[in-house]
């Protein structure tokens, strides 16, 4: 390994504002516990993961648990590497280490920057962001994360930022890039940009792990990471990012099958109708396909992931994958209706516990990773496993129309509260009442699009401090909503509509 490349042992430590070392405490260690005790990760945990805890009829997870079970998969995956064969170390170390309590921390805060609502809430703040306060980065909830990490939250040491080491920051850079980077780029086809760019960069990216006043900050903690190319995850993100996945495929099937959502007959029509089916569905046009016929929507599926990854989706894996899904989960899991009892959580345990190990121990590691995957991936019979499951819990949870009519009515209470707040804030009679929390957050965001400004005139040639105060504030309020609990939300909308009648029990906290 060349002798100049810095790892964990120098820049990975070092933290923006120096702190004086705690005798016997690993500085990574000291990074996840302030992770672990902030009102962001509290809030976690209520806050909607897919489904609502009311009326879904029993426990289901949300982004704390969530986050927990992250944290569980990426340290096994990074305790793996770090038992790997002589190759697989000296290959991690090159591209800067994989320290387990640092994939720890990455993966319990990997999702601090997710607004009420779930997926659903975080896009209708992101529309509201761009088009009704005109920001030009919108909202993002990994840039969130970014943002709370960095700015938002706090610290002995300083009252802007938890100021964490380098190497847990750029733990949390799932997509290291900003939004607006890409829109001077020549397009691409698909399969030639990253995992979330999206299919117009000129639109800007989809997914984006910091917004413009944070660029710079990205940049520096990636900056001790020489060896990962532009536009690549550091190894421990890789991991994060893999454990996020693993997760979200096997865990959230759980929530499904114990609710009763996840039905024997129709997931396995689909599933069997496909496999029964294949060479006649791979010979209908786009347009003859029909989503609403068994085997359809499986066959769009394995479309897109050939047209998005043809570097690793293969017919023959992706049609062994439906096989081994529909035999372990459907016809085993599914096919006996969950009642409640020992017998049944045994068996959900058992297969979550089958799955969880399965993908864990398919881990490889590459040192010249393809521009759509990491340096750290998933086996490709495990990552054609994973798209697999996560079809099912697309088409048989989330596009559910009973899902659809009560998230519709959600995004409405975030666009009405951006709308009530900046409504506040710009009444120049009343704007001194707003709440505190706010007022200040204005005042520090304002600030940091003044620093932007010196930093990188280019941006804001023609910017007024107009301008530039507006910017702030509506990056205020943007922070202020994506900060609330899904029930904070609902009572503050009351509050700022009319519609609450129980004025100090709703408005505190403000």
């Amino acid at each position: 390994m060349d002798s100049r490349v810095k790892t964990h042992v120098g820049g990975g430590r070092e933290r923006a504002i120096p702190e004086a070392q705690r005798e016997g405490e690993d500085e990574f260690r000291v990074d996840i516990e302030r992770i672990r005790f902030s009102p962001y990760f509290s809030r976690l945990s209520s806050v909607t993961q897919v489904i609502p805890q009311a009326g879904s009829g029993t426990l289901v997870h949300n982004r704390l648990t969530h986050s927990l079970k992250v944290s569980a998969v990426a340290r096994s995956i990074a305790i793996r590497l770090r038992n790997a064969d002589e190759k697989t170390r000296a290959l991690v170390e090159h591209l800067g280490g994989c320290d387990p309590v640092v994939v720890q921390a990455a993966a319990a805060a990997h999702d601090l920057g997710h607004p009420p609502f779930g997926h659903l809430g975080e896009q209708e703040l992101d529309r509201v962001a761009r088009g009704f306060l005109r920001l030009p980065d919108g909202f993002e909830g990994n840039a969130q994360t970014f943002r709370i990490l960095t700015a938002l939250d706090s610290c002995d040491a300083t009252a802007r930022g938890m100021n964490l080491t380098r190497a847990v920051r750029a733990a949390v850079l799932k997509y290291p890039w900003t939004r607006n980077e890409w829109r001077a780029l020549a397009p691409l086809s698909p399969e030639l940009l990253p995992r979330g760019v999206g299919t117009d960069p000129a639109a800007g990216a989809l997914k984006y792990s910091a917004y413009d006043i944070e660029a710079h900050e990205m940049q520096d903690v990636l900056s001790v990471f020489p060896t990962i190319s532009k536009h690549q995850q550091t190894i421990e993100s890789s991991v994060m990012d893999i454990a996020d996945d693993i997760a979200y495929a096997v865990h959230d099937l759980d929530d499904f099958y114990r609710a009763g959502v996840l039905q024997y007959t129709s997931v396995s029509a689909e599933l069997r109708a496909w496999l029964d089916n294949t060479a006649e569905l791979s010979a209908l046009k786009q347009v003859e396909l029909d989503a609403r016929r068994p085997g359809h929507a499986l066959e769009m599926t394995w479309r897109r992931a050939l047209a998005k990854d043809p570097w690793v989706a293969n017919p023959e894996a992706f049609r062994a994958s439906v096989k081994r899904v529909g035999h372990d989960l459907v016809d085993g899991l599914l096919a006996v209706p969950y009642n409640g009892g020992l017998g049944a959580d045994r068996a959900v345990t058992t297969f979550t516990r089958r799955w969880i190990d399965r993908l864990q121990e398919s881990v490889i590691v590459e040192e010249t990773p393809t521009i759509r995957s990491g340096h750290v991936r998933l086996g490709d019979a495990a990552w054609h496993d994973v798209i697999v499951l996560k079809f099912v819990h697309a088409r048989f949870v989330l596009e559910r129309p009973d899902l659809a009519v009560y998230q519709r009515g959600q995004t409405r209470i975030v666009r009405s509260l951006a709308e009530g707040f900046h409504d506040w804030l710009n009444d120049a009679q009343d704007a001194g009442r707003a709440p505190r929390r706010l007022l200040d957050s204005v005042e520090a965001t304002t600030e940091e699009y003044r620093q932007l400004k010196e930093r990188s005139p280019e941006h804001f040639r023609q910017a007024s401090p107009h301008e530039v105060q507006r910017l702030g504030q509506a990056r205020a309020i943007v922070d202020y909503i994506a900060s609330f609990t899904d029930a904070q939300a609902v009572s503050l909308n009351a509050l700022l509509t009319g519609t609450a009648d129980n004025l100090w029990e709703a408005g505190r906290g403000l």
